[in-house]
């Protein structure tokens, strides 16, 4: 058999609509199949369940955007809140019994606040306070229970 310019065409011609029927069998065979999988589920056909789920990811991008945003502000915000708290008892004096006497250390997220400490004595009760920035007094030396408090009311610094 003999094939000349005419008969190639006419086979290309003909292996081209067997494909293209293959093709569009398989097509719709696979749109039947989805359109059966959300049948009962939904009114909807499949492109349209689809969408709503791209749009509610999208939605829950933004939403999640905002929440991080929203999570950032509130750690920022919270450095400047009084939140952790250092103590420490001791007696200053022999003649007293116990130890009455105390440093409190309130410090926010920078390390910044005030420690008070507390002098009891017989006679009677002495308060003082100093200001604290970056964990270092402001202007005035700390004694050793002051310190002691200070380094009480900051987190424990892990290793790995």
């Amino acid at each position: 058999m003999v094939f000349n310019g005419d008969g190639i065409l006419l086979l290309l011609f003909i292996v081209l609509i067997l494909w293209t029927g293959t093709l569009t069998f398989f097509l719709l065979r696979t749109i039947a199949h989805y359109n059966r999988l959300t049948r009962d589920i939904t009114k909807h056909d499949l492109t349209s369940v689809l969408e709503r789920i791209l749009q509610r990811e999208q939605e829950l991008h933004l939403s999640s955007k905002k929440l991080e945003k929203t999570v950032a502000d509130l750690t920022h915000d919270g450095a400047f809140h009084l939140s952790r708290i250092g103590l420490v008892r001791f007696n200053p004096f022999s003649d007293t019994g116990g130890s009455q006497s105390f440093t409190l250390a309130i410090l926010d997220g920078r390390d910044s606040g005030l420690v008070m400490t507390s002098l009891y004595a017989r006679t009677g009760n002495r308060w003082y306070v100093k200001e604290i920035r970056g964990g270092k007094a402001q202007g005035v030396e700390l004694s050793k229970e002051e310190t002691a408090a200070i380094k009480r009311a900051q987190p424990i610094q892990e290793t790995i």
